[in-house]
């Protein structure tokens, strides 16, 4: 009988491994929607490469977006884990965020040093009015006039940080989106810096 037990164990563990995902199996981000409207606008780049005045672009500007959408697709395509935001920007971060689609993006509050946990998707960053920022790699310092939310392409591993010399918020990876308010259907409010600041952090985010 014991032995008869220990089959019937093992079937139903070979069971429930062949029939749910394993929690550690690597993610497919090719299935979502920001992977099918970037090969979309790929593919509408690429047949107004000689041409690219009817996409509003000049030939430089066009060929700096295919390169940015491109980068955005590889990540998708080779990431592995949920998109997770890291703060070293050397204060509290407003950060867009969700648990595994299981609820909608909302706004949350990440403390320096800290990187939010793979089992949420780090969707963006809130950057308020004021802020002086680096929005691309390379690009020239900006002060915001009006807050802004930044968003990520699934997978992404984004690092917001601050420059010790010019004091900006600098990202490691270019933004896929930049929403102002009216555009987008995540919370933005009308905060300052100073106002993050005083945010009790969202423990849930870290455990």
């Amino acid at each position: 009988m014991p032995f008869i037990k220990i089959i019937l164990v093992a079937i139903a563990l070979i069971v429930n491994f062949t029939i749910s995902q394993p929690a550690w199996a690597s993610k497919d981000f090719t299935k979502g929607v920001d992977y099918t409207e970037i090969t979309q606008e790929i593919n509408q780049l690429l047949n107004v490469q000689n041409t690219p005045e009817q996409a509003g672009y000049t030939s430089e500007q066009l060929q700096a977006r295919l390169t940015q959408l491109q980068a955005q697709k590889s990540i998708m395509e080779t990431a592995k884990k949920r998109a997770q935001c890291l703060n070293e920007t050397g204060k509290t971060l407003g950060v867009y965020a969700n648990k595994g689609k299981k609820s909608p993006t909302q706004l949350y509050y990440l403390a320096a040093g800290q990187i939010t946990d793979d089992d949420w998707d780090c969707d963006g960053i809130y950057l308020p009015a004021g802020s002086q920022v680096v929005l691309n790699p390379n690009a020239p310092v900006e002060e915001l006039t009006e807050p802004i939310a930044v968003k990520f392409v699934d997978g992404t591993q984004s690092i917001a940080k601050t420059n010790p010399t010019t004091g900006a918020i600098e990202l490691n990876v270019a933004p896929a989106k930049i929403f102002k308010t009216g555009e987008t259907n995540w919370s933005l409010p009308t905060l300052s810096q100073a106002e993050i600041d005083t945010q009790v952090p969202s423990k849930q985010l870290i455990d």
